[in-house]
């Protein structure tokens, strides 16, 4: 990435100048690099040996992580490959490319890293180079990047477990504690350099981890200039890797994943994650979360930390859920409305008017007694109870998400991480060209872009952002007109008389099912298109407003994709929900799409068994194709590389050249891992009303998606930069925007989409309403007063059917509450109608009142941090106070003289690791 940053013409400098004008860890931006300057330092593969830099052979120890010296530890890998084995015609390509990495190696040694180059053994045309970061360096970037280390053992005692009785039982549940050993627990504090003595610091090898140093590296190499042409300074490792300068940059596993290292100390946590966590035979067992962020960092750790919660959590719903299956599925024969849909007596002798214009027939309502029994499966008074539970059970796993994530904080030492201690992206510090006064400090900074500048951007990205998800609206319209037409013609050709060799299938295989079904496979297939497509616009977005931070970057890009996605994904199920059947008109004046297409009737029984369909098939077909994209292809790849470039048996692969052949983890990786179960969530909460299986489907699939993607980052990847990171970002608002809307979908959806409402009113009404002669409170009678009567010769000419019907009729029925030809007000709604619609408004009225109280005062009973907690807190930032900073005030008063003779008196101090001088005088 390039950057313009202004340097004021100074006299050329020789090397040696220049080494004595940087400081440890950065580059003087005072100087000028002359366009033809080239640092005395040539190639590493031609041998040469400055600052401790050589090409080194491979010394057959494939488990090796240290240079062939076998002491400094290898932080860091680059592989490239000899563009001097290449053909002529590209030489000056490749010659550009040689230089800038020339110059990119000479400004790493500057910075004080340590190199060492070997060829590899299975490709002589790639070299690897091993980066190495001495205890100063480490130092130096540790205070740097606030890293927080140990200053004294945890002395409070921690609370015992409530399982500890049945630890014979759930120990085996729980990884091995003989391969995954608990670990000392420390009060930490920001490293500091000048006071290293009050840090434990047992063995300078270890004392920072392997997870620390790599995430060290990382941030010298994106800061590392490779070329600097007059007052253009270009610099990182991203820019080199997309240019093709390097062919791969990553930190190293420490160890295979099937075998345990064979070096002395070496701890093999890859192993021992991939034995007790990502093996299939652990699936039942507990995840290792402090071994995982030991080794993948705080982010990686806490995605993995949401996701086993969320699947606990899950469990309870899944269980409820079952439970009101299993009661719909044994009720749907004893079921009133259901039994008198089938009755020959009462379902056989209804006849039902046709539900488009001109091909559809009359058909009789006993046809739809199937689809009937199913729909009381789902439509029943336990769905309404389910409802109500994960209403309450979402506001539960939010609250005692917040305080699990508060104790993660803590023991991961993350309490303390703000915003501005987060370092800008090199991205953005490439384009910094203006200046600005900063409010906070009132000094002049660069920043890539003015004020409006910076509205330009924003306001590019939010109408780009608009203009796809107008482009997904379109869509669904373009389905709905299909549905509309595929209806009519699936009416014409799915006639009785056409389906006698789907005899055992005729009762499933009606025009609204085809319908439905063809409808969300095309549906689904347009949604992953589409995410395919607006994946690559909103990256690109989001680069065009160059956020600052790689948080802002990612809540940026996390709240432009989850807007595309909740539109791409539930739209369609919004559709069916709340607009299909909702306004039709009446057999004689229907209502007509773009004046053309008749508007879809809902079955008999409602749009609910449709609705949850369209769950089904969506739900179904992400998670396959998701395992698809994100395991199967990877695991190909792999396959196809490692045949590729197979050796013979005798050779011995290095651990640097066994990582490059695995799969590199993409930037957005972990971004996409939370999309999916947020969207996931969403299903689960906004329309469990009509599918309480959602969440058993989801725990299913969580069950699979932790051990796969355990699985998939431990053996088939290659180690990912630990990063750091307090919670689940901007994924935590946008859950709780979900819970908070699911409350009004699920009464929605019991209210307009059920005909649970319509039920309870007939159920409860007396005597006294023209609709409710049945004092014993039953629902008998439901079926036929809750379908109005039409007189066909009241059809238009439009709307006529053109076969003749072999019933003798002069009437037929249709779904809706109108009063009868003949009446004074023949067609227009009936008082149930009205007395219906009351209800349903105050049915979601009182509901979401309910809920939303019960919510609140859940929330505020249940405290975001614990007690304990809040103590472990409290304590560390005393010892914190104590050690660090008032232990140097003591020592400034223990060396003050008293001064008694009003002479001039001076004392040296050492302050803060510095020698100084203090006036003693009075």
């Amino acid at each position: 990435m390039s950057n313009t940053d202004n340097f004021e013409m100074d006299s050329l400098c020789d090397t040696e100048e220049m080494e004595g004008d940087m400081e440890l860890g950065m580059i003087d931006e005072d100087m000028v690099y002359p366009e033809e300057f080239l640092p005395t330092y040539h190639s590493i593969e031609e041998g040469a040996t400055v600052n401790k830099a050589l090409l080194a052979e491979f010394n057959g120890k494939p488990d090796s992580l240290f240079f062939n010296d076998g002491v400094r530890r290898i932080d860091y890998i680059l592989v490239y490959e000899d563009e001097d084995k290449k053909d002529f015609e590209k030489r000056h390509t490749f010659q550009r490319r040689k230089r800038r990495r020339e110059y990119f190696e000479a400004s790493l040694m500057k910075m004080g890293i340590e190199l060492e180059a070997t060829q590899s053994v299975i490709n002589d045309k790639l070299l690897f180079v091993k980066v190495h970061m001495p205890w100063d360096v480490l130092c130096t970037y540790a205070e740097v990047l606030h890293i927080k280390l140990p200053i004294q053992p945890n002395d409070l005692s921690s609370r015992p477990s409530p399982w500890r009785y049945f630890s014979c039982i759930t120990k085996h549940f729980y990884p091995d504690e003989q391969m995954i050993t608990k670990e000392t627990e420390f009060f930490t504090a920001p490293f500091e350099k000048d006071r290293l003595e009050y840090f434990l610091v047992r063995d300078k090898d270890l004392f920072f981890t392997a997870a620390m140093r790599s995430r060290m590296a990382y941030y010298i190499l994106s800061r590392a200039p490779y070329e600097i042409r007059g007052n253009t300074k270009k610099f990182g490792i991203t820019k080199l890797l997309d240019s093709g300068v390097y062919k791969a940059a990553y930190p190293l596993h420490d160890s295979r994943f099937d075998v345990k290292s064979e070096e002395e100390g070496s701890t093999s946590e890859r192993y021992l994650l991939y034995r007790e966590w990502a093996h299939p035979k652990s699936f039942y067992k507990m995840q290792p979360l402090n071994l995982i962020r030991k080794y993948y960092g705080e982010k990686i750790g806490i995605y993995f930390a949401w996701l086993g919660f969320y699947t606990i959590m899950l469990a309870l719903a899944a269980v409820v859920g079952l439970v009101c299956f299993i009661y719909g599925y044994k009720t749907q024969d004893t079921s009133t409305w259901s039994q008198e849909v089938c009755d020959p007596a009462i379902g056989g002798q209804m006849v039902m008017c046709p539900q488009c214009d001109r091909e559809c027939v009359y058909w009789r309502l006993n046809s739809t007694c199937e689809a009937s029994k199913q729909l009381c499966i789902f439509d029943n008074f336990g769905t309404l109870v389910f409802a109500v539970f994960m209403s309450i059970w979402v506001t539960l796993f939010l609250e005692f998400w917040k305080r699990y994530q508060a104790e993660l904080e803590y023991m991961w030492d993350t309490v303390e991480f703000l915003e501005q201690d987060e370092p800008p992206r090199p991205e953005y510090e490439a384009k910094c060209t203006n200046e600005r006064k900063n409010p906070v400090t009132g000094v002049n900074e660069k920043v890539p872009y003015t004020a409006c500048g910076r509205c330009l951007r924003v306001s590019v990205g939010i109408g780009t952002v608009f203009f796809w998800i107008l482009l997904i609206l379109a869509s669904i319209v373009a389905i709905i007109v299909y549905r509309l037409a595929a209806f009519f013609a699936f009416s014409a050709k799915l006639r009785a008389e056409d389906l006698k060799e789907l005899e055992p299938l005729k009762e499933y295989v009606t025009p609204q099912m085809a319908t439905a079904v063809t409808a969300s496979l095309i549906s689904f297939v347009v949604i992953m298109i589409l995410n395919i497509l607006y994946e690559r616009v909103a990256i690109w977005i989001t680069d065009f407003e160059l956020p600052r931070t790689k948080t802002d970057y990612e809540n940026s890009l996390t709240l432009k994709m989850f807007l595309f996605q909740f539109v791409n994904y539930y739209s369609s199920c919004f559709y069916i929900a709340f607009v299909k059947g909702k306004v039709v008109g009446f057999p004689g004046d229907p209502v007509y799409l773009l004046g053309k297409y008749r508007n879809e009737e809902c079955d008999p029984g409602g749009c609910l068994i449709e609705l949850t369909t369209q769950l089904a098939i969506i739900m179904g077909g992400k998670a396959i194709w998701n395992n698809i994209q994100e395991v199967l292809l990877p695991w190909v790849k792999n396959l196809i590389f490692r045949y590729c470039t197979r050796v013979a048996s005798e050779k011995v692969i290095p651990c640097w050249e066994q990582d490059y052949r695995l799969q590199p983890f993409s930037k957005h990786g972990l971004f996409y891992e939370y999309l999916e179960m947020v969207i996931q969530f969403g299903f689960v909460t906004l329309f469990v009303a009509s599918f309480p299986l959602a969440p058993v489907l989801a725990l299913v699939n969580n069950l699979f998606e932790i051990r796969v993607d355990a699985w998939k980052i431990t053996t088939q990847f290659r180690r990912i930069v630990p990063e750091k990171a307090q919670d689940i970002g901007a994924w935590q608002p946008i859950l709780q925007g979900v819970a908070i809307l699911a409350v009004a979908t699920n009464a929605m959806i019991i209210a307009f989409s059920s005909d649970m409402i319509p039920r309870l009113v007939y159920y409860w009404s007396f005597s006294v309403f023209p609709y409710g002669d049945h004092s014993n409170h039953t629902m008998q009678g439901y079926i036929e007063r809750s379908l109005s009567v039409f007189n066909i010769s009241d059809f238009s000419n439009d709307s006529l059917p053109m076969m003749k019907t072999t019933y003798s009729i002069s009437t037929c029925r249709y779904r809706d509450f109108r009063y009868p030809p003949g009446h004074a007000m023949q067609y227009e709604y009936n008082v149930y109608y009205w007395h219906v619609i009351a209800a349903k408004l105050a049915f979601i009225i009182v509901m979401e009142h309910i809920v939303y109280l019960t919510k609140f005062v859940l929330s505020y009973v249940i405290p975001d941090v614990t007690y304990r907690v809040k103590e472990q807190i409290r304590r560390e930032k005393y010892l914190t106070q104590v050690i660090l900073h008032e232990t140097n005030l003591k020592l400034v008063t223990r060396r003050l003289k008293p001064v008694d003779d009003g002479t001039v008196k001076f004392a040296k101090v050492n302050l803060t690791g510095e020698e100084m001088e203090l006036d003693l005088s009075q």
